[in-house]
């Protein structure tokens, strides 16, 4: 009897070998008549691509590939245009800003003020009573043609009796007459620490709001406007990821944020995540709110939050995780990148406050992330990080600093000491030229170092810091580490820190991977790496620089699953619904506006 229950075993467990086998054989997806780079050591390019359980089954060429597919494989003629991995934004704040997408009139990629003042009137007229006009963030004055910011007066002249409210980065912002009527702000209203509410001459205010550096004073006022409803807000959030994905943006890491509250404003993505409804890979990490209670909320947190993925093949949905803490680990750390105004001078407080924290995290062993502009501030950060591995080693534990702009040879050797790592972004695209008129243009040759990082073998992720300061779009960001140029065409990088563009897109890819040790599958096309890749409108490698600017995804994979689609490929995908509500600004204008 054991016998013939042994045999029985046996061939259960060999027949579902064979079904899984097949299973993992069977392309559900191919690409073919394709310029494929794969981003592997040796830049292969090549012509198919297969695809099975989210993963990339086979490369190869066209006839080989083709041979693969069954009456269940879906098979997709790229009509020779050229496919990359899908690009990994290892710092935004998609969580947040998908909260908000559909409020917001976007002036990203405008090109003249005319226009976006124009765009400014038309939104004001459709805005109902009780919602607000506003633009939040992902602009700046040098992108238009008139090379300058709007004026109070133009502001107020088109959006009249409705409330509006302008984010220009994180330096000042403009609340036009009825803003600052429904906000209550006159005369008599203090000043906040470290920001100013401009007066005129009789003491009223402007409706100038000024980061004098401490933005507080700007996102404090941004989290008072009316939010949407909880289905508005679903539906707003999958409008943002949508437009990712019209990138070639398959993951994002969240580094928090300013007035996002963990738990409480992760609902909707978690509820998207449990329905299988995400279109990026998504960790996240968390971000204390309350100053002086940093301590108390990790505290909390470790003892509630399993950190990173515990599913190895990623097959049945895409990772939706903590992934550890900050950008932010404490408020006394903040170094506003404001370059309009003199870089801020940290709390003395600020050791003492940091190193309990990070202590806490390291003991723990959960991954950080530190937001750190200036050198001067990296100084003082990396001497409680030494100090904090003295007593607990590190050990290989996961942790970079964000944005880096002014970091020293010096410093670099210390993270690299420290076996840390740097996430960039393209704030200098939009800020380049308000540094170069407070620092000069030799500083800004080397802002950041990249060649420096690269070099060091320093892992280096890039990303985008959108949607406050910068645009989500990161093929900004690959246009300007490949042409070291502003949105404005402002050439501020030296030659030695320009990329050619196959190193400047492994930032983008397998960079933004390694800064968090999940390489091991992704941001190379590769049989067995996951299926998450992107055929372009252009070809980024052969497009003429200014070309790059306009560069979109005719059609987004992730996990092997086509997450967005247009041009020629429009109807492999339904549509998205329409944004809610119906006033919405992404009806009428979309996001990001191409040339």
């Amino acid at each position: 009897m054991k016998t013939i229950t042994k045999i029985t075993t046996l061939l259960l467990s060999t027949m579902s070998s064979l079904i899984f086998a097949q299973k993992n054989t069977t392309p559900s997806l191919i690409v073919f008549n394709a310029k494929i780079h794969t981003l592997d050591n040796q830049n292969s390019i090549v012509q198919a691509l297969a695809v099975s359980d989210g993963k990339i089954l086979k490369l190869g060429k066209n006839d080989a590939i083709l041979k693969l597919k069954s009456s269940q494989t879906k098979v997709v003629d790229a009509k020779g245009k050229t496919i990359i991995p899908g690009l990994f934004d290892s710092h935004s704040h998609v969580i947040r800003g998908g909260r908000f997408f559909n409020t917001e009139l976007r002036w990203d990629g405008v090109r003249s003020l005319k226009r976006a003042l124009q765009m400014l009137k038309e939104q004001a007229q459709r805005t109902p009573d009780g919602q607000w006009v506003r633009v939040i963030g992902g602009w700046n004055a040098y992108q238009f043609e008139e090379k300058r910011l709007p004026t109070l007066a133009e502001i107020n002249e088109a959006t009249g009796n409705v409330p509006a409210f302008i984010l220009h980065l994180y330096g000042h912002a403009y609340l036009n007459k009825a803003g600052l009527a429904k906000l209550k702000i006159d005369g008599n209203t203090p000043n906040p620490n470290g920001g100013l509410i401009e007066k005129d001459i009789q003491g009223n205010p402007t409706g100038l709001l000024v980061a004098e550096p401490n933005a507080y004073i700007l996102y404090s006022n941004i989290a008072k406007l009316p939010e949407l409803s909880a289905e508005e807000k679903i539906n707003s959030t999958q409008q943002f990821l949508t437009e990712n994905n019209r990138f070639g943006v398959t993951a994002v890491m969240d580094a928090g944020g300013g007035f996002q509250n963990y738990p409480d404003d992760y609902g909707i993505t978690g509820k998207l995540a449990s329905q299988n409804k995400l279109t990026v890979r998504l960790p996240f990490y968390l971000y204390p709110q309350k100053p002086g209670q940093e301590l108390n909320d990790f505290t909390k947190w470790i003892s509630e939050v399993e950190i990173g993925s515990h599913d190895d093949d990623h097959r049945d949905h895409l990772e939706y995780h903590v992934q550890g803490g900050g950008e932010s680990l404490v408020a006394s750390a903040a170094d506003f990148e404001n370059f309009e105004k003199p870089r801020p001078e940290l709390s003395p407080a600020m050791e003492g406050q940091m190193k309990d924290v990070l202590s806490k995290l390291v003991q723990n062993k959960w991954p950080f992330r530190i937001h750190a502009t200036y050198n001067e501030t990296i100084t003082r950060f990396l001497n409680v990080i030494e100090e904090v591995n003295k007593e607990t080693p590190l050990n290989g534990l996961t942790w970079f600093f964000d944005h880096a702009e002014t970091i020293t040879v010096e410093n670099l050797k210390r993270v690299k000491n420290l076996g840390g790592g740097i996430a960039i972004q393209h704030r200098m695209a939009f800020q380049g030229e308000e540094f170069i008129k407070r620092y000069g243009k030799k500083a800004a040759e080397n802002t950041p170092p990249v060649k420096d990082m690269i070099e060091m073998g320093i892992p280096v992720g890039m990303g985008s810091d959108a949607t406050r300061v910068s645009s989500y779009n990161p093929w900004i960001g690959l246009y300007w580490l490949s042409t070291g140029k502003t949105v404005g065409g402002t050439k501020h990088q030296g030659e030695r820190n320009i990329l050619d563009r196959t190193s400047a897109l492994k930032l983008y890819t397998q960079g933004s991977a390694k800064l968090v040790k999940l390489d091991a599958d992704r941001g190379i096309l590769k049989e067995n790496y996951l299926a998450d890749f992107a055929i372009l409108s252009d070809d980024y490698f052969s497009t003429a620089d200014e070309k790059i600017l306009d560069i979109t995804s005719d059609l987004t994979v992730v996990n092997g699953q086509i997450v967005y689609a247009d041009s020629i490929f429009k109807e492999l995908i339904n549509p998205l619904p329409k944004a809610i509500p119906e006033w919405s600004p992404i009806n009428f204008f979309g996001g990001y506006q191409k040339n």
